[in-house]
């Protein structure tokens, strides 16, 4: 048997690429599923403050099943397990200075860096 065919990562065309995604909504986190889905290993990073708003859009999942009232403890988003899957995750608080250090010594083995932030 090949070696692709033995492992399929390796065959995908962004296969050894790594992108940092800080995205949040729908764009951002659509363009780097696509990335994912294609190969790249991408690290999704969240403020420990709530993450990625997705992760509070309907529909939930939860004790009573599949429903689109309010989310209730211990209830996960539909939404981001969607906008999520083939990605790794970090909780980084940006807004202080060790959530600096650790993004940029990640940054320095990242390929690309997606971000959809305010101007």
């Amino acid at each position: 048997m090949s070696e692709q065919a033995q492992n399929p990562a390796r065959s995908s065309p962004l296969a050894g690429l790594r992108v940092l995604d800080l995205t949040v909504a729908l764009a951002g986190p659509y363009c780097t599923l696509l990335l994912a889905g294609l190969g790249a290993e991408v690290i999704k990073i969240e403020s420990p403050t709530g993450g990625d708003i997705a992760r509070f859009n309907p529909p939930f999942y939860g004790e009573d099943g599949i429903h689109f009232d309010t989310m209730a403890p211990g209830d996960v988003s539909l939404s981001i397990l969607a906008r999520a899957r083939n990605k790794r995750s970090i909780s980084l608080d940006l807004k202080t200075e060790r959530g600096r250090e650790i993004f940029h010594e990640l940054a320095k083995h990242a390929d690309i860096v997606v971000e959809n932030f305010r101007p």
